[in-house]
């Protein structure tokens, strides 16, 4: 019989697996879709779970430890309700929120991820280790600082514009571009026609690409961005959680130098004490290392 350790990093939209030995030896890395996830209730959620590692463990094989981060654990009980389903299931298991795993994937035992991708939010602990977050509301009302947030922010402040008889500084124009429509009006339409983050997120390129070529309006929308996303750090701080390395992850924050100079000297400039990092690494890795100290590898 082979011992296996299983991670995950279950998303809104896709779920990552991977199973080692207990030497380190990848087994598997799959990722499979998720829309279908939910973490509540959670006796199928547990479910939905262990019959997604039992798929894939190989004949022979048994999972000694699970470590999950998921979309959706926003509270400490629904982690904790998760881990006792699963351990009913016969799998000794630890249960996170999905942003969460982005601090452990960087070698660190406590500070605050901020995800600022498709959506935005930071996750924290305080030092009893109790759970926290700030932010993830969705794109509609909140997620500022995301690639939909900065597209619907960015096409108010050009619209805005525009209704004010300003000329394009090139963010409308950018705006127009990327959506593919003809005019300001049709712009309008088409964002409110559609008003999913399938439609929105893809668009936040042009946004960059026009502070690049000179935009004040995009340079002001971005510089807004990394604000919001440094006052989610704010929000955490100011109820106990514990750490000085903030660890940022995303496609958004990540790819674009922009948002994340924002970000970091708003953090920095109000609490010198902290240290931003970038993660490298997929976020999944932290779900390996919380398995692996579960069996002390």
């Amino acid at each position: 019989m082979t011992d296996l350790i299983a991670a995950l990093d279950i998303g809104g939209t896709k779920t990552q697996l991977i199973l080692e030995d207990l030497a380190g030896n990848r087994v598997l890395d799959v990722t499979e879709p998720s829309l279908e996830w939910d973490a509540e209730p959670e006796p199928e959620a547990a479910r939905w779970i262990a019959e997604r590692v039992a798929r894939h463990t190989p004949d022979g094989a048994s999972i000694v430890a699970l470590a999950f981060g998921a979309q959706g654990i926003n509270r400490t009980e629904t982690g904790k309700a998760l881990e006792r389903e699963l351990e009913a299931l016969g799998y000794r298991t630890t249960a996170v929120n999905d942003a969460s795993l982005i601090v452990v994937a960087a070698g660190f035992t406590t500070g605050i991820g901020v995800i600022a991708g498709t959506g935005a939010i930071a996750v924290g602990a305080d030092a009893a280790g109790r759970f926290m977050a700030s932010g993830g509301w969705g794109w509609i009302i909140g997620d500022e600082g995301s690639a939909a947030g900065l597209v619907r922010e960015a096409t108010r402040t050009a619209l805005r514009a525009n209704d004010e008889g300003k000329p394009d500084d090139g963010l409308l124009g950018h705006l127009i571009a990327a959506f593919g429509v003809a005019d300001a009006e049709r712009l309008t339409r088409r964002v409110n026609d559609d008003p999913t983050v399938d439609n929105w997120a893809p668009h936040a390129p042009a946004i960059f690409a026009a502070a690049d070529a000179g935009s004040a309006l995009a340079s002001t929308v971005i510089n807004e961005g990394g604000e919001a996303l440094a006052a989610l750090v704010d929000q955490l701080l100011s109820r106990g959680a514990a750490g000085t390395d903030v660890v940022v992850a995303g496609s958004v924050i990540v790819n674009q130098p922009r948002l994340r100079e924002a970000f970091a000297a708003a953090v920095t400039s109000r609490h010198p004490e902290l240290k931003v990092h970038v993660l490298r690494d997929a976020p999944v890795e932290g779900a390996v290392q919380l398995a692996r100290r579960a069996v002390g590898s």
